[in-house]
Order: structure tokens, then C-alpha cells, then sequence
């Protein structure tokens, strides 16, 4: 049991979890090369714990139910503290409209709108059907893809002031990804579900 708790792509998946104070510290203090840093360093992190874990043959329920949280929840931190005005534009406290940041209201809350609803919606349905195999699909893919590739440039713009012009095509990628890939999962669903209640009449 331990040996499938203590892997070396769940101790990845521990340190990315770590990292995530550290990179609101880092915000905090308005280091945004030091974020950009650690944020670099978790998402290495998530893509060396995949490869371990398929290099090794170390894949684990827990690993498997860590990996997602910790995605989310590295994600989900930045996005709200990267909308928070005191930490990304000081100057907005004297200026209504600064230069793109922070992050707008409308794009963190897509982002976390969208979690929940998947988070509720499998819960829900887990409990109704007992269902569990929930799987992501290649839209939930790339709108991680988009979220993290948003905080990168986020980061980026956020040292080097000139470069702001780009923000509003990212964050209505962002806010579209959210959008289309959330409604997308409930087309998903269904067909896992359907797939789910074939392969249980065949074997029956």
C-alpha cells in the first residue's frame, strides 16, 4: 500500500501543491519574474509526474485523484489572484481603467464556473448512477492548454507593461475556451455514460 502511496510522480504532484503558496507570495509582493518562475517550474512539475508514471508503471488511485487537484487548484489560485487589483495594478486605485490588469472579473469567473459545474455535475451523477468513469475530453485538454499558456502571458505582461496590448485576445480565449469546452463536457458525459450502459448490457 505505502509503495503505491509514496511514488515519485505523487511526491511531483505534493511539490506542485507546495508551490502554489509560494507563488501567491510571490504575487503578493509584486515579483512577477519570481511567479512566472514557479509557475513554469509546477507546470514541469505536472508533465514530469505523467511521464514517471508512465516511464516506471507508478499510476496509483491517488495519484490519480491528486493529479487533477492539484491542476485545478493551481490554476484556480491564479486566476483569482491575478483578478485581485491590489496585487496586479496598484495604479488602479487612482486610475478606473488601467492598462488590461488585472485579469477582469468575467474571465475568473468563467474559469471557475466552469470547474464547478463539472465537480457538481460528475458528483451528481456518481451518486445517482454510481458512475465513475469520468474521463477529460480533448476540449477540457486544451483549455487547461489555454489557461496556463494565459497565465504565462499574464506574468509576462505583468513585467514588461508595454506588451499589455495582448491581453484582451487572451483573456476572450480564455473566457471562450471556458465557455465552449464546459458546455462541451455535458455532450461528453452523455456519450461515456452511453458507452458505460452498452458495454453493461454486453456483458450481461
Amino acid at each position: 500500500m505505502a509503495s503505491k502511496v509514496v511514488t515519485l510522480p505523487n511526491l511531483l504532484t505534493v511539490v506542485r501543491m507546495a508551490l502554489i503558496p509560494v507563488f501567491v507570495g510571490a504575487l503578493y509582493y509584486q515579483r512577477f519574474g519570481w511567479a512566472l518562475a514557479v509557475f513554469v517550474v509546477a507546470g514541469v512539475t505536472d508533465g514530469l509526474d505523467g511521464l514517471f508514471a508512465r516511464r516506471f508503471n507508478q499510476y496509483s488511485q491517488l495519484g490519480q485523484i491528486l493529479d487533477p487537484i492539484a491542476d485545478k487548484l493551481l490554476l484556480v489560485t491564479s486566476f483569482i489572484t491575478l483578478s485581485m487589483p491590489s496585487i496586479m495594478a496598484p495604479e488602479a486605485l487612482v486610475q478606473p481603467h488601467p492598462r488590461h490588469l488585472p485579469v477582469p472579473f468575467w474571465v475568473t469567473a468563467a474559469v471557475i464556473s466552469r470547474d464547478v459545474f463539472i465537480v457538481v455535475g460528475a458528483a451528481t451523477i456518481n451518486v445517482v448512477t454510481g458512475f465513475r468513469g469520468f474521463r477529460p475530453s480533448w476540449l477540457g485538454k486544451a483549455n487547461t492548454t489555454v489557461q496556463i499558456v494565459a497565465v504565462v502571458l499574464v506574468l509576462i505582461a505583468a513585467s514588461f507593461p508595454p506588451l499589455r496590448g495582448y491581453l484582451p485576445t487572451v483573456y476572450t480565449t480564455v473566457f471562450s475556451f471556458a465557455v465552449i469546452s464546459g458546455i462541451h463536457y455535458v455532450f461528453w458525459t452523455s456519450k461515456l455514460l452511453n458507452e458505460d450502459r452498452q458495454q453493461r448490457e454486453t456483458a450481461d
